[in-house]
């Protein structure tokens, strides 16, 4: 089992940042893909960016050069740094976790975040 902990969303002005934070526990050590998707009010999720752990990057096109996906191993955490946000970028974020030994995704909770003026 894996448990995925999102935090760090909240309220934003359009032109804002935000760095949302995804901590990892359990079965991770066999190796996957980490990442952040989606959900905004009314439309399916989507993806937003991966990464593995060989440390390859995989970004959505239309939001590359504003969100940054990083990672600290020793901390199992996963991080998103969302930069110039937009009214459009309002959505839930949902952490998860595509485990290679189980074939299969874990999901976080989400963290909600509200762009806005």
């Amino acid at each position: 089992q894996v448990q995925l902990v999102e935090s760090g969303g909240g309220l934003v002005q359009p032109g804002g940042s935000l760095r949302l934070s995804c901590a990892a526990s359990g079965s991770i050590f066999s190796g996957g893909v980490m990442g952040w998707y989606r959900q905004a009010p009314g439309k399916q999720r989507e993806f937003v960016a991966t990464i593995d752990s060989g440390g390859f990057l995989s970004y959505a096109s239309s939001l590359k050069g504003r969100f940054t996906i990083s990672r600290d191993s020793a901390k199992n955490t996963v991080y998103l740094h969302m930069n110039t946000l937009k009214p459009e970028d309002t959505a839930v974020y949902y952490c998860s976790f595509w485990s290679n030994a189980e074939g299969t995704y874990y999901w976080g909770q989400g963290t909600q975040v509200t762009v806005s003026s």
